[in-house]
């Protein structure tokens, strides 16, 4: 038996280059062949694709013209979907957290004093909620 194989995970921003960028920042990823930014600085850019060092897809950025931020942790405006991030240390945690908040991240929840599993819930530039947690795998 064969099954679908996950190619990417979309996320739709109102300003595409701006989310791909803290993405390929943030993760240390690369854009796909021709979706660099251009040399002009006329980026009209609708659908970006960010790769893995291997040349793996991870992320396609979808510029959409409105989006509703999720308002997590209200569920007015539910976030439907999240991605969880695993560092190996409390000290890498923390450090991890700086850089995300550095590129454009706003903090939404600290649960680091937790022994077993301390994380951070943040929202991406564009409101996408993601969590950055200490875990073996």
């Amino acid at each position: 038996m064969s099954f679908p194989i996950l190619m990417h995970t979309a996320l739709d921003a109102t300003d595409c280059r701006a989310l791909a960028e803290f993405y390929r920042e943030f993760l240390g990823l690369h854009y796909r062949p021709g979706d660099e930014v251009p040399a002009t600085g006329d980026d009209d850019a609708d659908w970006l694709v960010l790769l893995d060092a291997d040349g793996g897809r991870v992320f396609a950025i979808q510029q959409v013209p409105h989006l509703n931020r999720p308002t997590w942790p209200s569920h007015v405006v539910p976030k439907q979907m999240h991605h969880d991030f695993r560092v190996p240390t409390r000290e890498e945690l923390e450090r991890q957290r700086a850089r995300a908040e550095a590129l454009g991240a706003t903090l939404r929840f600290d649960r680091s004093d937790e022994p077993d599993e301390p994380l951070y819930v943040l929202v991406d530039p564009a409101g996408h909620p993601f969590c950055l947690l200490v875990s073996a795998g």
